[in-house]
């Protein structure tokens, strides 16, 4: 396994290993797939390598289920540009620490890819975001207490997530709605005065990923959208306690229709 005292390293490591894989230079654009989203490379084009996580330098199978643990390359259908299908995701509360969160953005990074897309499952502060609702992410709170950043490095994360890529986002769903993210540590759930805490300084998500992956995505130089899914309401909000079998559940009834709308996306960008 590679050490990854080096993240730079480890990322370059990696990525030969994805690129070799694949039978091509580079990667263009990046996409990390949470929980409802995994169906969307299906129907971007055809997969043309693919590898197991565990054959590739840093990355580990993934811990949670719902969670791919392969590593795809995807010739996009309508641009025949390639997408890296970041199928293996370490979360923070993982404990396998901060390098390991970032090391796939730096993958993808290194492999090519001048863009990501970040997807995610999450709770809905807003009583009108029904589960199986897509959120856009305006910006984030991360509330981990760390940062995938190290030594003074100082990265302006204004404008972190593209208006760009959301306004391409908007003009395939004009539907769509725009949020504040806010990552906790996990991998317990929130409780409610934390969704009231995190309310109260402007979040309308609340989930265990992705801002982590996006602050290391702006320090990559990688031009950078995410979008959520609403799988539930937050805590305090959702009357019924709240369990991973229900992210699952609600993941599993709205993808087909938000893997759809996520591949269209993408065909534009």
């Amino acid at each position: 396994m590679t050490d990854l005292s080096d993240p730079t390293a480890a990322a370059h490591a990696a990525a030969t290993t994805i690129n070799s894989n694949a039978g091509i230079e580079s990667h263009d654009i990046a996409l990390v797939l949470g929980s409802g989203w995994g169906g969307a490379a299906d129907l971007l084009g055809e997969t043309v390598a693919e590898i197991s996580a565990a054959e590739v330098p840093g990355f580990h199978a993934p811990a949670v289920e719902g969670h791919g643990a392969t590593l795809r390359t995807v010739r996009i259908e309508a641009s025949g540009k390639h997408a890296l299908v970041l199928g293996s995701r370490t979360h923070y509360y993982e404990g396998k620490g901060v390098r390991a969160v970032a090391h796939g953005v730096r993958t993808a990074a290194a492999a090519g890819c001048s863009s990501l897309v970040l997807t995610n499952g999450c709770g809905g502060l807003n009583r009108n975001w029904a589960p199986g609702t897509p959120v856009l992410i305006s910006d984030h709170l991360n509330l981990t207490g760390t940062s995938p950043i190290e030594g003074a490095n100082f990265v302006d994360l204004t404008d972190l997530y593209s208006p760009r890529m959301r306004a391409i986002a908007k003009e395939i769903d004009p539907t769509l709605d725009e949020g504040v993210y806010a990552q906790f540590r996990g991998p317990h759930y929130e409780t409610p005065a934390e969704v009231r805490m995190a309310g109260i300084l402007g979040a309308d998500l609340v989930g265990m990923s992705t801002t982590l992956e996006a602050i290391a995505a702006r320090q990559a130089g990688l031009e950078l959208m995410g979008i959520s899914l609403v799988t539930n309401l937050a805590a305090g909000i959702q009357e019924t306690p709240l369990s991973h079998a229900e992210v699952i559940e609600a993941g599993a009834a709205a993808a087909p229709r938000i893997s759809r709308l996520l591949a269209d996306i993408v065909a534009k960008l």
